[in-house]
């Protein structure tokens, strides 16, 4: 069964979603910290590039946030750009919807745009933006300026979309459309309709305040991360929902009351101590998902790496050596593997481009079989829209995962100060050999008169020059007729030295 677990501490929010004690999704929320994703803003151009087809827009963060043409929704589009053109026949308004979209045209700098943040910002990179708005709900995700209806690709009995389709069809006001969510299967058309109007008041209040907000203001933020959880996780599978504040159980009380009634009776109040997470078991869980590797229950593993341009997986046997044939070893760890890199995407983060190296498969209705399983398993268990691409005859599997939210590795970690994110440093012998070339070219740059010479280095790099080089030391002397001498320092990092000449 599925638990939901809120910690809440005058620092920090953080919710835990667990199946049969294995942790599913992790989330943070710091106090102090501004959250940025799903909110909206009274932005203002502040430059447009029709170069690259996106505008930076000013929403009164550290770096302004860019909106690309292909996130300004297609109706606002065209009414700008058709308000750039005289329409002399009533067929050049068609030739213009047809036309190639311009943000140029579409925006002018300076001007106020109702903007949505899509993405936090990421290491340089501000926030992403957009106009094509969504307001999710429990089960209907509301498109105020999108006329279509979209439906969850898990709801697959044809007469149960049908009939979804008609209640949202019927509900929605002229000009909005809408994407009817997993939980919404078998729900009549009264919760429906009550979630609907629910999220119409919302857009409504939007509207209102746009005309009213002074430049760069917030407008309207999400749900506070225990209502939003609640709202996105909470289902007929969820055997309870914990938490260890008394104010934050009687906050999702009166939420829950207000939208699914239903499930009030299973909001826990959990009294510490122990740690709320250490009791569950969170926080080791958490500390395990930001190591590269990953252990299987059969003893292999998966190693995750991620870059730049993408995230690798890949994919060891370890010590499985199965009950059969090594075919089925293979297969058997590749299944085991793929349903444990499903569970890492989600609780990870990661999304983008995303490279599995599976174990080779000489057969390929075993390939097929992987490639179905992942699938499956990604569609069953994965919120996040993902494309996969079939299983190479060398085993690689390309997919992709969108993205949303930063990594748990964003969120938890920084760039090491020592080795700036290489992930590894250079050994104490490369060091030494670096800091005796810099020595030697300080010497001979300097006067002739230098007689007496100070190295101050961090104490593993003094080990190794006094232990194991001290010729080259002695030769360096002789060399300049001088003296050297070498000094620890603990306040010195391995990678930095000091000279001082005299």
């Amino acid at each position: 069964m599925k638990k939901i677990l809120i910690s809440v501490n005058p620092w920090q929010t953080r919710a835990a979603v667990t199946k049969n004690d294995h942790l599913q999704n992790i989330y943070f929320e710091a106090h102090t910290t501004e959250q940025l994703e799903r909110s909206f803003y009274k932005g203002f151009i502040a430059k447009v590039l029709p170069g690259i087809q996106t505008a930076f827009v000013d929403i009164g963060q550290e770096k302004a946030g860019f909106l690309h043409i292909s996130e300004i929704d297609r109706e606002l589009a065209l009414t700008r750009m058709q308000e750039t053109i005289t329409l002399d026949e009533p067929n050049e308004e068609k030739k213009a919807r047809r036309a190639p979209l311009d943000i140029s045209k579409i925006l002018k700098e300076g001007e106020p745009i109702l903007v949505q943040v899509s993405k936090e910002p990421v290491y340089e990179k501000g926030a992403k933006l957009t106009t094509c708005f969504t307001l999710p709900g429990r089960f209907i995700v509301l498109l105020p300026n999108i006329p279509r209806i979209g439906i969850s690709k898990k709801i697959d009995d044809r007469d149960e979309r049908q009939r979804l389709r008609d209640i949202v069809q019927k509900n929605l006001p002229a000009g909005m459309g809408a994407i009817i969510r997993t939980s919404s299967t078998s729900r009549g058309e009264k919760e429906i309709k009550q979630d609907l109007n629910y999220l119409i008041k919302i857009w409504n209040t939007i509207r209102d305040s746009y005309e009213k907000a002074e430049r760069k203001e917030k407008i309207h933020a999400d749900l506070p991360l225990s209502l939003s959880v609640v709202r996105d996780h909470l289902d007929e599978d969820v055997e309870a929902v914990i938490t260890n504040d008394k104010n934050t159980q009687q906050e999702i009380y009166r939420f829950l009351k207000n939208v699914a009634p239903e499930y009030t009776h299973k909001i826990k109040l959990f009294s510490e101590p122990p740690l709320f997470f250490s009791h569950y078991n969170i926080d080791k869980q958490v500390e395990a998902a930001l190591q590269k590797k990953a252990t299987l229950k059969s003893g292999g593993s998966i190693i995750i790496e991620t870059t730049e341009a993408m995230t690798v997986i890949d994919v060891n046997t370890g010590k499985y050596t199965g009950k059969t044939n090594l075919e089925d070893t293979i297969l058997r760890t590749n299944l085991e593997a793929a349903d444990e890199i499903v569970r890492q995407l989600r609780l990870r983060n990661i999304g983008g481009l995303i490279v599995i190296d599976f174990i080779d498969m000489s057969s390929s209705a075993n390939r097929q079989k992987l490639y179905r399983f992942l699938e499956q398993t990604l569609r069953e268990h994965d919120k996040n829209q993902s494309v996969v691409l079939k299983v190479s005859e060398f085993g690689l599997v390309q997919m992709t995962r969108k993205r949303s939210r930063k990594t748990l590795v964003q969120q938890l970690t920084e760039t090491c100060p020592t080795c700036h994110g290489r992930g590894f440093i250079k050994s104490v012998k490369t060091l030494s050999f670096t800091i005796l070339r810099q020595l030697k070219t300080a010497i001979l740059t300097e006067s002739k008169d230098i007689k007496n010479v100070t190295l101050f280095v961090n104490p593993k790099v003094f080990d190794f020059l006094t232990q194991i080089e001290f010729d080259a030391i002695l030769n360096l002397e002789k060399e300049f007729n001088g003296t050297i001498t070498v000094v620890s320092s603990e306040k010195l990092t391995p990678e930095s030295h000091q000279i001082i000449l005299k």
